[in-house]
Protein backbone atom coordinates (compact mmCIF):
# COMPACT_ATOMS: atom_id res chain seq x y z
CA UNK A 1 0.00 0.00 0.00
CA UNK A 2 1.46 3.48 -0.60
CA UNK A 3 0.61 6.47 1.76
CA UNK A 4 0.65 10.35 0.87
CA UNK A 5 0.74 12.72 3.35
CA UNK A 6 0.34 16.57 4.27
CA UNK A 7 -2.96 18.37 4.83
CA UNK A 8 -5.59 16.19 3.29
CA UNK A 9 -8.59 18.15 2.12
CA UNK A 10 -12.20 17.29 2.67
CA UNK A 11 -15.59 18.88 2.14
CA UNK A 12 -14.86 20.74 5.32
CA UNK A 13 -11.68 22.14 4.43
CA UNK A 14 -7.74 20.91 5.20
CA UNK A 15 -6.67 18.70 8.11
CA UNK A 16 -3.30 17.34 8.78
CA UNK A 17 -3.14 13.44 8.12
CA UNK A 18 -2.67 10.99 5.63
CA UNK A 19 -3.97 8.38 2.68
CA UNK A 20 -2.80 4.80 2.28
CA UNK A 21 -4.76 3.15 -0.96
CA UNK A 22 -4.01 0.43 -3.13
CA UNK A 23 -5.62 -0.45 -6.41
CA UNK A 24 -6.89 2.43 -7.02
CA UNK A 25 -9.03 2.74 -4.12
CA UNK A 26 -8.46 4.50 -0.51
CA UNK A 27 -7.78 2.23 2.04
CA UNK A 28 -6.79 3.90 5.18
CA UNK A 29 -7.43 7.37 6.33
CA UNK A 30 -5.15 9.03 9.41
CA UNK A 31 -4.44 12.12 11.33
CA UNK A 32 -0.42 12.95 12.15
CA UNK A 33 2.21 11.01 10.55
CA UNK A 34 1.51 7.73 8.13
CA UNK A 35 2.55 4.54 8.93
CA UNK A 36 5.54 4.51 6.44
CA UNK A 37 7.02 6.40 4.17
CA UNK A 38 4.83 8.40 2.33
CA UNK A 39 5.23 8.98 -2.11
CA UNK A 40 4.54 12.25 -1.53
CA UNK A 41 4.11 15.20 0.94
CA UNK A 42 2.04 18.54 0.65
CA UNK A 43 -1.87 19.42 0.36
CA UNK A 44 -3.45 16.60 -1.02
CA UNK A 45 -6.60 17.01 -3.22
CA UNK A 46 -9.08 14.53 -5.02
CA UNK A 47 -9.07 14.94 -9.03
CA UNK A 48 -10.07 18.73 -9.90
CA UNK A 49 -13.05 20.19 -12.32
CA UNK A 50 -12.49 22.38 -15.35
CA UNK A 51 -16.24 24.00 -14.81
CA UNK A 52 -15.65 26.00 -18.61
CA UNK A 53 -13.83 24.58 -21.48
CA UNK A 54 -14.15 24.83 -25.19
CA UNK A 55 -11.87 21.62 -25.98
CA UNK A 56 -12.99 21.65 -29.53
CA UNK A 57 -10.84 24.45 -30.84
CA UNK A 58 -7.81 22.84 -29.22
CA UNK A 59 -6.51 22.55 -32.97
CA UNK A 60 -5.81 25.67 -33.60
CA UNK A 61 -3.36 26.43 -30.71
CA UNK A 62 -0.96 24.13 -32.88
CA UNK A 63 -1.81 26.13 -36.18
CA UNK A 64 0.44 29.32 -36.57
CA UNK A 65 -2.29 31.83 -37.08
CA UNK A 66 -2.45 34.75 -35.66
CA UNK A 67 -5.67 35.26 -33.40
CA UNK A 68 -7.45 39.18 -32.97
CA UNK A 69 -7.99 40.23 -29.03
CA UNK A 70 -11.31 41.76 -30.22
CA UNK A 71 -13.63 38.55 -29.11
CA UNK A 72 -16.53 39.33 -31.96
CA UNK A 73 -13.60 38.71 -34.71
CA UNK A 74 -12.27 35.56 -33.05
CA UNK A 75 -15.52 33.99 -31.30
CA UNK A 76 -18.76 35.51 -31.86
CA UNK A 77 -20.77 32.99 -33.73
CA UNK A 78 -21.35 32.32 -36.66
CA UNK A 79 -18.52 34.12 -38.84
CA UNK A 80 -15.75 34.68 -36.07
CA UNK A 81 -12.38 33.37 -36.81
CA UNK A 82 -12.92 30.35 -34.70
CA UNK A 83 -15.88 29.20 -36.50
CA UNK A 84 -14.85 29.31 -39.30
CA UNK A 85 -11.30 27.37 -39.25
CA UNK A 86 -13.84 24.99 -37.14
CA UNK A 87 -15.67 24.48 -40.87
CA UNK A 88 -13.24 24.14 -42.81
CA UNK A 89 -10.50 21.93 -40.26
CA UNK A 90 -10.04 18.44 -41.30
CA UNK A 91 -11.65 15.68 -38.72
CA UNK A 92 -8.67 13.89 -38.30
CA UNK A 93 -6.95 17.04 -37.42
CA UNK A 94 -9.88 18.27 -34.91
CA UNK A 95 -9.86 14.51 -33.16
CA UNK A 96 -6.09 15.54 -32.46
CA UNK A 97 -6.15 18.22 -31.04
CA UNK A 98 -9.08 17.47 -28.31
CA UNK A 99 -7.11 14.12 -27.51
CA UNK A 100 -4.10 16.86 -26.41
CA UNK A 101 -6.08 18.37 -24.53
CA UNK A 102 -7.92 15.92 -23.05
CA UNK A 103 -4.63 14.15 -22.00
CA UNK A 104 -3.10 17.81 -20.57
CA UNK A 105 -6.41 17.76 -18.28
CA UNK A 106 -5.89 14.44 -16.94
CA UNK A 107 -2.34 14.68 -16.56
CA UNK A 108 -2.83 18.14 -14.88
CA UNK A 109 -5.61 16.29 -12.17
CA UNK A 110 -8.46 17.21 -14.06
CA UNK A 111 -11.01 14.59 -14.11
CA UNK A 112 -14.64 16.22 -14.34
CA UNK A 113 -15.10 19.40 -17.41
CA UNK A 114 -17.89 20.93 -18.77
CA UNK A 115 -16.93 21.66 -22.36
CA UNK A 116 -19.59 24.00 -24.72
CA UNK A 117 -19.92 21.75 -27.40
CA UNK A 118 -20.07 23.48 -31.16
CA UNK A 119 -21.37 22.21 -34.05
CA UNK A 120 -24.39 20.66 -33.06
CA UNK A 121 -24.87 16.84 -33.10
CA UNK A 122 -21.46 16.15 -34.84
CA UNK A 123 -19.68 18.26 -32.43
CA UNK A 124 -21.21 15.61 -29.94
CA UNK A 125 -20.37 13.08 -31.87
CA UNK A 126 -16.80 14.05 -32.23
CA UNK A 127 -15.98 14.75 -28.78
CA UNK A 128 -17.32 11.06 -27.75
CA UNK A 129 -15.18 10.13 -30.63
CA UNK A 130 -11.63 11.76 -28.82
CA UNK A 131 -13.11 10.28 -25.63
CA UNK A 132 -12.93 7.09 -26.17
CA UNK A 133 -9.56 5.61 -25.17
CA UNK A 134 -9.52 8.40 -21.88
CA UNK A 135 -10.63 7.78 -18.18
CA UNK A 136 -12.44 11.39 -17.77
CA UNK A 137 -16.20 12.44 -17.28
CA UNK A 138 -17.10 15.02 -19.11
CA UNK A 139 -20.45 17.15 -18.93
CA UNK A 140 -21.36 17.56 -22.93
CA UNK A 141 -23.07 21.12 -23.27
CA UNK A 142 -24.32 21.16 -26.50
CA UNK A 143 -25.03 23.80 -28.69
CA UNK A 144 -27.45 24.37 -31.55
CA UNK A 145 -25.82 24.80 -35.39
CA UNK A 146 -27.54 27.90 -35.70
CA UNK A 147 -28.43 30.99 -33.66
CA UNK A 148 -32.44 29.87 -34.18
CA UNK A 149 -34.52 27.28 -32.05
CA UNK A 150 -35.58 24.25 -33.65
CA UNK A 151 -37.36 21.63 -31.39
CA UNK A 152 -36.51 19.12 -33.48
CA UNK A 153 -32.55 19.49 -33.31
CA UNK A 154 -33.01 20.57 -29.50
CA UNK A 155 -34.12 17.81 -28.88
CA UNK A 156 -31.84 15.32 -30.73
CA UNK A 157 -28.93 17.47 -28.89
CA UNK A 158 -30.36 17.32 -25.27
CA UNK A 159 -30.61 13.12 -25.51
CA UNK A 160 -27.37 12.93 -26.64
CA UNK A 161 -25.51 15.50 -23.95
CA UNK A 162 -26.21 16.66 -20.74
CA UNK A 163 -27.54 20.08 -21.80
CA UNK A 164 -26.79 23.05 -23.36
CA UNK A 165 -24.15 25.89 -23.35
CA UNK A 166 -25.01 29.06 -25.14
CA UNK A 167 -22.67 31.79 -26.58
CA UNK A 168 -23.64 35.75 -25.13
CA UNK A 169 -27.61 36.05 -25.20
CA UNK A 170 -26.47 38.88 -26.96
CA UNK A 171 -25.80 37.16 -29.89
CA UNK A 172 -28.92 35.70 -30.03
CA UNK A 173 -32.81 37.13 -30.68
CA UNK A 174 -34.29 36.94 -26.91
CA UNK A 175 -37.33 35.16 -28.25
CA UNK A 176 -34.96 32.20 -29.80
CA UNK A 177 -33.18 31.87 -26.90
CA UNK A 178 -36.16 31.72 -24.77
CA UNK A 179 -37.51 29.08 -26.39
CA UNK A 180 -34.54 27.15 -25.78
CA UNK A 181 -34.29 27.59 -22.55
CA UNK A 182 -38.30 26.55 -21.90
CA UNK A 183 -37.33 23.85 -23.48
CA UNK A 184 -34.35 22.70 -21.57
CA UNK A 185 -36.26 23.16 -18.36
CA UNK A 186 -38.87 21.04 -19.53
CA UNK A 187 -36.28 17.89 -20.21
CA UNK A 188 -34.39 18.61 -16.72
CA UNK A 189 -31.43 19.41 -18.07
CA UNK A 190 -28.25 21.91 -17.62
CA UNK A 191 -28.41 25.64 -18.73
CA UNK A 192 -25.88 27.99 -19.22
CA UNK A 193 -24.24 30.58 -21.04
CA UNK A 194 -21.85 33.40 -21.23
CA UNK A 195 -22.85 36.44 -19.55
CA UNK A 196 -21.95 39.73 -19.92
CA UNK A 197 -18.18 39.11 -21.02
CA UNK A 198 -17.47 42.07 -23.85
CA UNK A 199 -20.36 44.07 -22.50
CA UNK A 200 -22.47 44.93 -20.05
CA UNK A 201 -26.02 42.45 -20.86
CA UNK A 202 -29.48 43.12 -18.83
CA UNK A 203 -29.40 41.06 -15.73
CA UNK A 204 -33.04 41.04 -15.83
CA UNK A 205 -32.63 39.00 -19.25
CA UNK A 206 -29.98 36.90 -17.99
CA UNK A 207 -31.58 35.78 -14.95
CA UNK A 208 -35.57 35.16 -16.70
CA UNK A 209 -33.63 32.72 -18.87
CA UNK A 210 -32.70 30.41 -15.31
CA UNK A 211 -29.45 29.63 -15.84
CA UNK A 212 -27.64 26.77 -13.77
CA UNK A 213 -24.43 28.70 -14.48
CA UNK A 214 -23.04 31.78 -16.00
CA UNK A 215 -19.75 32.14 -17.28
CA UNK A 216 -17.29 35.45 -17.28
CA UNK A 217 -19.55 37.95 -16.37
CA UNK A 218 -16.43 40.54 -16.53
CA UNK A 219 -18.53 43.52 -16.98
CA UNK A 220 -21.11 43.10 -14.24
CA UNK A 221 -21.25 45.68 -12.11
CA UNK A 222 -22.28 45.28 -8.11
CA UNK A 223 -26.15 45.02 -8.96
CA UNK A 224 -25.53 42.30 -11.10
CA UNK A 225 -23.48 40.57 -9.30
CA UNK A 226 -25.56 40.97 -5.81
CA UNK A 227 -28.57 40.00 -8.23
CA UNK A 228 -26.73 36.84 -9.38
CA UNK A 229 -25.72 36.15 -5.83
CA UNK A 230 -28.85 36.14 -4.16
CA UNK A 231 -30.65 33.78 -6.82
CA UNK A 232 -27.91 31.22 -5.76
CA UNK A 233 -26.19 30.95 -9.48
CA UNK A 234 -22.83 30.47 -10.08
CA UNK A 235 -20.60 31.99 -12.16
CA UNK A 236 -17.68 30.89 -13.43
CA UNK A 237 -14.50 33.03 -14.29
CA UNK A 238 -11.72 32.41 -16.79
CA UNK A 239 -8.71 34.93 -15.74
CA UNK A 240 -6.30 33.79 -18.52
CA UNK A 241 -8.65 34.30 -21.27
CA UNK A 242 -10.14 37.37 -20.17
CA UNK A 243 -6.41 38.90 -19.85
CA UNK A 244 -5.99 37.87 -23.25
CA UNK A 245 -8.70 39.76 -24.48
CA UNK A 246 -7.69 43.15 -21.77
CA UNK A 247 -10.89 42.27 -19.55
CA UNK A 248 -10.69 43.16 -16.61
CA UNK A 249 -12.14 40.65 -13.92
CA UNK A 250 -12.69 42.43 -10.56
CA UNK A 251 -12.15 38.86 -8.47
CA UNK A 252 -12.51 40.93 -4.93
CA UNK A 253 -15.77 42.27 -5.97
CA UNK A 254 -17.50 39.43 -7.14
CA UNK A 255 -15.86 37.99 -3.41
CA UNK A 256 -17.30 40.94 -1.40
CA UNK A 257 -20.72 40.13 -2.89
CA UNK A 258 -20.64 36.83 -2.00
CA UNK A 259 -21.03 35.38 -5.74
CA UNK A 260 -20.14 31.47 -5.18
CA UNK A 261 -16.90 31.43 -7.94
CA UNK A 262 -15.85 28.48 -10.39
CA UNK A 263 -12.92 28.04 -12.30
CA UNK A 264 -12.54 27.14 -15.92
CA UNK A 265 -9.92 27.58 -18.42
CA UNK A 266 -12.34 29.12 -21.69
CA UNK A 267 -11.15 28.37 -25.14
CA UNK A 268 -8.25 25.75 -25.58
CA UNK A 269 -7.18 27.79 -28.70
CA UNK A 270 -5.51 30.21 -25.84
CA UNK A 271 -4.11 28.35 -23.34
CA UNK A 272 -3.86 24.88 -22.62
CA UNK A 273 -6.81 23.45 -20.30
CA UNK A 274 -5.04 22.97 -16.92
CA UNK A 275 -6.66 24.15 -14.09
CA UNK A 276 -3.89 24.34 -12.09
CA UNK A 277 -2.56 26.48 -14.63
CA UNK A 278 -5.30 29.08 -14.11
CA UNK A 279 -5.26 28.43 -10.07
CA UNK A 280 -1.29 29.73 -10.49
CA UNK A 281 -2.37 32.65 -12.77
CA UNK A 282 -5.02 34.02 -10.10
CA UNK A 283 -3.15 33.65 -7.14
CA UNK A 284 -0.67 36.21 -9.28
CA UNK A 285 -2.95 38.26 -10.49
CA UNK A 286 -5.36 38.59 -7.04
CA UNK A 287 -5.15 38.27 -3.27
CA UNK A 288 -8.53 38.04 -2.55
CA UNK A 289 -8.13 34.31 -2.43
CA UNK A 290 -5.75 31.95 -1.09
CA UNK A 291 -4.46 29.28 -2.16
CA UNK A 292 -6.57 26.43 -0.72
CA UNK A 293 -9.52 28.96 -1.54
CA UNK A 294 -8.79 28.38 -4.95
CA UNK A 295 -7.90 24.62 -4.67
CA UNK A 296 -11.23 23.88 -2.74
CA UNK A 297 -13.22 25.84 -5.71
CA UNK A 298 -12.05 23.50 -8.24
CA UNK A 299 -12.52 20.32 -6.38
CA UNK A 300 -15.12 20.41 -3.34
CA UNK A 301 -16.34 24.03 -4.34
CA UNK A 302 -17.52 22.82 -7.83
CA UNK A 303 -18.44 19.86 -7.00
CA UNK A 304 -21.15 21.00 -4.44
CA UNK A 305 -22.32 24.02 -6.90
CA UNK A 306 -22.51 21.71 -10.27
CA UNK A 307 -24.55 19.34 -8.22
CA UNK A 308 -21.86 16.66 -8.46
CA UNK A 309 -20.73 13.91 -6.32
CA UNK A 310 -19.06 14.61 -3.17
CA UNK A 311 -18.30 11.57 -1.29
CA UNK A 312 -14.91 11.28 -1.95
CA UNK A 313 -11.48 11.03 -0.07
CA UNK A 314 -12.74 9.12 2.35
CA UNK A 315 -11.98 5.22 3.15
CA UNK A 316 -13.07 3.27 -0.19
CA UNK A 317 -13.46 6.25 -2.06
CA UNK A 318 -11.14 6.26 -5.62
CA UNK A 319 -8.00 7.31 -5.15
CA UNK A 320 -8.47 10.10 -7.56
CA UNK A 321 -5.58 11.93 -5.81
CA UNK A 322 -3.13 15.03 -6.60
CA UNK A 323 -0.15 16.45 -4.00
CA UNK A 324 0.61 19.85 -4.68
CA UNK A 325 3.53 22.12 -3.65
CA UNK A 326 1.98 24.97 -1.33
CA UNK A 327 4.23 27.48 -2.54
CA UNK A 328 5.12 26.49 -5.68
CA UNK A 329 1.45 24.68 -6.55
CA UNK A 330 3.27 21.84 -8.76
CA UNK A 331 1.77 18.64 -9.07
CA UNK A 332 4.06 16.61 -6.79
CA UNK A 333 2.02 13.22 -7.26
CA UNK A 334 -0.70 12.02 -9.51
CA UNK A 335 -2.66 9.00 -9.06
CA UNK A 336 -5.38 9.96 -11.42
Amino acid sequence: MDYVSGEVLTINGFHKGYLGFEKERIVETGTGSSPKKPVAKGLIIPSMVNAHVHIGDSFIRNRNVALPTNIEELVAPPNGLKHRLLKEVSEQELLDGMEESIDIMIKSGTKIFYDFRERGILGICQLKAALQFYDISPVILSRPDSLSYNKNEVDILLKNSDGIGLSAISDWDFSEIKKIAKHITKCNKIFAFHASERIREDIDVVLDLKPDFLVHMAKANESDLERVKDNDIPIVICPRSNAFYDLKLDISLMKKMGVNILIGTDNAMLNIPSILDEVKYLRKQSKAFSARDLLYKVTFGARKALNLDCDIMGSNSKAELVVINEKTLDIEYISV
